[in-house]
C-alpha cells in the first residue's frame, strides 16, 4: 500500500513524519473518480468524527464545498483531504483505503487512536 501527501517530507533513512489523515492511492483514485461522478472541481473530502454508533464516534466522510476555521488541509495526488479541528486529535495518523473484495467494498479507516470498535465496525471508542 502507497500513500502520498505532498505535505509529507521525509529524512534519508527515517520513517516519513505525517500529521494528520493519511488517503492511500486507491483511495485517491476512487475519490477522484467519484468526484468527476459529481462533474464538480470545488469539492473535497471531509472526514469528521461526530458521536454515534454503539461505541459512542462514528466517522463521517462526504463531499463539502466548504473550508471552516482550523481545518487541517492535505493534498492527496490532486485530492484535497479536510477534517476540521475538533476531529484531528482522533483522526492523527489514521490511514483511509478502499477496498473492492467479494467480502467487501467500500472505504476503509485504519486508526490507531481508536481503542476498539463494535462488532459492526461502525464506530469506535
Amino acid at each position: 500500500m502507497t500513500v502520498q501527501d505532498q505535505t509529507t517530507t521525509a529524512t534519508p533513512g527515517a520513517e516519513p513524519k505525517v500529521d494528520g489523515v493519511l488517503l492511500t492511492d486507491t483511495a485517491a483514485v476512487k475519490v477522484k473518480a467519484l468526484l468527476d461522478q459529481e462533474g464538480r472541481d470545488d469539492l473535497q473530502l471531509r472526514v469528521s468524527v461526530q458521536p454515534g454508533g454503539c461505541s459512542g464516534l462514528r466517522y463521517q466522510l462526504f463531499f463539502d464545498e466548504r473550508n471552516l476555521d482550523g481545518d487541517a488541509v492535505h493534498d492527496f495526488g490532486g485530492v484535497s483531504v479536510v477534517v476540521d479541528r475538533m476531529s484531528v486529535p482522533y483522526l492523527q495518523g489514521a490511514t483511509i483505503d478502499f477496498v473492492d473484495t467479494i467480502e467487501k467494498q467500500g472505504f476503509t479507516i485504519d486508526n490507531p487512536n481508536a481503542g476498539g470498535s463494535c462488532a459492526c465496525g461502525d464506530s469506535f471508542h
